[in-house]
């Protein structure tokens, strides 16, 4: 990855995060639904509320700024895939393909907008940028990922999280002091293989999927309890509506376990669903994978998904390959006393 799209890209996350930060101060009082939380149209991959709307500026002036300089193809839940490079007289023009030798980045400006809308949890912006090539890129082709947290109104410190592939990943804890100074760390999961004493996260996230849900989890734990000797006093569950947060979690070893596992069983639900979609997962798999965690498709294949808006994607994460190993087996036949 480029020194000096890296700093791009950097300078973006923190844009958002600064217009996100300023949109929740300006409401802070306002009881009820506030504008910040009102639905205002819907989008390729997702709902836009009103906090997505500077979001979305900031990215579309970066993108068309960018454009002036160089090609460069860009994937958000808005609009899908744009394409756009310099023009004569030193503005920027639409392209048509990826064929223009720039990078090709996808972008979540506000991964868990639901519970950073309700002061709960942090949300996360993500980025994924893929070398140039000349067709949608595949998840595998994200060399480079950078997850920038938006934390809620009363945190003052935030995380700034790297990933570059084949090269590990690695963590800063800023603070919006100006004076601040930041220390980057190796990000690495550890290699524990315990069955219990963690969080192993069943993401339910509509009604309508909990029974299904519920029987697959209730399963595994009796597996794991009777065949590993897990103790299920403490095995956590947690709801973390955003899959950057999630991973986050994974490779900092708070999790053991996440199964999104609502594609993989869309046909199993009486009412259409909401899944995970590729721009919202891209940069926090590279991340989960470099920190040394165990990515998975819900079968037990290779994760590798198309960047794009719309494909359903269902995931297992593993806070390590050891765990993963020992535990994965478990899971599979509790799908698999469900699917046949």
């Amino acid at each position: 990855m480029r020194e000096r799209l890296a700093q791009q890209l950097e300078a973006l996350a923190d844009s958002i995060r600064m217009a996100t930060r300023e949109r929740l101060a300006a409401e802070e009082s306002i009881r009820g639904l506030s504008p910040a939380a009102k639905v205002v149209g819907v989008g390729i991959g997702d709902v836009t509320y009103g906090i997505d709307l500077e979001s979305e500026i900031v990215v579309s002036r970066w993108f068309e700024d960018l454009a002036r300089e160089e090609p460069i193809s860009l994937l958000t839940e808005d609009t899908g895939w744009r394409h756009a490079g310099p023009a004569s007289g030193g503005g920027w023009r639409e392209l048509n393909d990826f064929d223009h030798g720039g990078p090709r980045i996808a972008i979540d400006p506000i991964d868990g907008t639901r519970p950073l809308l309700g002061d709960l949890r942090s949300a996360w912006t993500s980025i994924a940028a893929c070398p140039a090539g000349p067709e949608q890129p595949l998840s595998s082709d994200v060399s480079y990922a950078l997850l920038g947290e938006l934390p809620t109104s009363t945190t003052e410190t935030w995380r700034l999280i790297r990933a570059e592939s084949g090269r590990g990943a690695t963590i800063e804890r800023r603070t919006f002091a100006a004076t601040s100074e930041a220390s980057r760390l190796p990000l690495i999961a550890d290699a524990d293989d315990r069955a219990d004493h963690g969080v192993f996260s069943f993401f339910r996230y509509s009604v309508q999927q909990r029974p299904l849900l519920a029987r697959i989890e209730v399963d595994f734990f009796e597996r794991i309890a009777a065949e590993e000797g897990a103790d299920l006093m403490h095995c956590y569950d947690d709801q973390y509506t955003c899959n950057v947060g999630q991973i986050v979690h994974l490779s900092l070893g708070s999790y053991r376990m996440i199964a999104d596992l609502r594609a993989h069983l869309s046909g199993g639900f009486s009412a259409p669903i909401t899944t995970s979609k590729p721009y919202d997962l891209a940069a926090a798999l590279l991340v989960g994978r470099e920190a040394g965690c165990a990515m998975r498709a819900a079968d037990g294949a290779e994760l590798c998904f198309p960047l794009d808006a719309t494909t359903p994607v269902s995931f297992i994460g593993w806070a390590n390959q050891a765990t993963a190993e020992r535990l994965s087996g478990h899971l599979n036949a509790a799908l698999s006393a469900v699917l046949n």
